[in-house]
């Protein structure tokens, strides 16, 4: 049985306790689900449009609060307080479907937005340490974007510009990774090299990563483990090579076009 303090095992990280999601006019986003996620993990939320899985995605970092239930973390134990919201976020890193870059900034400088909120309000006023540019270059330079460091994003291609958005999420040296549609607007080849990256810097670094997705062959490509939504609620949750027909069904209604 959870309890209120913290997951169960030493690989479970993040847990979900009874959380449901009812808006104001009665709408339920989100049905009562209880889950864990486990530490080195690449999970994929996958489900169509208005399945639930930016709703789930968002309540795992209190962006949405939920109506009832609980979120639970290994060390921090209940995301309630503002505090341990805030060390929460500090620990989590994001990547935004639509990017979330400043367009008239560079790449670097994108990436060391990441790095001010371990500063207090007045430091964060003038340039950060040469170490955190030198942090921030690394970043880039994992992303191949070393190149690009000193150019405006909006000089970027999407893809250029979504890998941005990933050195920037790591170079908050994360606990987890969280990543909403990353793809959803790329095109068939930026889409495979941004989860590919994405990917391999979780599995070599040992970050644990939630990524929603609407894309059937991404999540069978890049997941370890699937979990399916549909109208709110959770109808799979295994590896991809358990999501069947069946499976499929539940998710889209039909079987989706690959």
């Amino acid at each position: 049985m959870l309890d209120k303090t913290a997951p169960e095992t030493d690989e479970v990280f993040l847990a979900l306790a009874g959380v449901e999601v009812v808006y104001s006019n009665k709408t339920v986003a989100l049905k009562p689900v209880d889950l864990t996620f486990s530490n080195k993990e690449v999970t994929v939320l996958l489900g169509p449009s208005g399945a639930g899985k930016s709703t789930l995605l968002r309540v795992l970092n209190r962006l949405v609060l939920p109506s009832r239930g609980t979120v639970i973390l290994r060390d921090l134990g209940e995301l309630k307080s503002r505090k341990i919201v805030r060390q929460h976020r500090l620990r989590t890193g994001m990547v935004f479907q639509q990017h979330q870059l400043i367009a008239r900034m560079t790449a670097l400088q994108n990436v060391l937005l990441s790095r001010i909120g371990n500063y207090s309000f007045l430091r964060s006023l003038f340039p950060l340490p040469k170490d955190e540019r030198i942090w921030a270059l690394e970043c880039l330079s994992r992303v191949d974007l070393l190149e690009k460091a000193l150019e405006r994003c909006d000089a970027l291609s999407g893809g250029q510009q979504q890998r941005v958005g990933i050195a920037r999420a790591i170079a908050q040296r994360p606990d987890l990774i969280l990543a909403d549609e990353p793809v959803a607007s790329l095109d068939p080849a930026s889409s495979e090299r941004v989860l590919s990256t994405l990917r391999s810097i979780c599995k070599q670094d040992g970050i644990p990563a939630i990524i929603s997705l609407h894309q059937l062959e991404y999540a069978r490509l890049f997941a370890d483990r699937i979990i399916g939504l549909s109208q709110g609620a959770i109808v799979f949750d295994g590896p991809p090579d358990q999501l069947d027909e069946t499976a499929l069904e539940k998710i889209y209604g039909a079987r989706p076009q690959a």
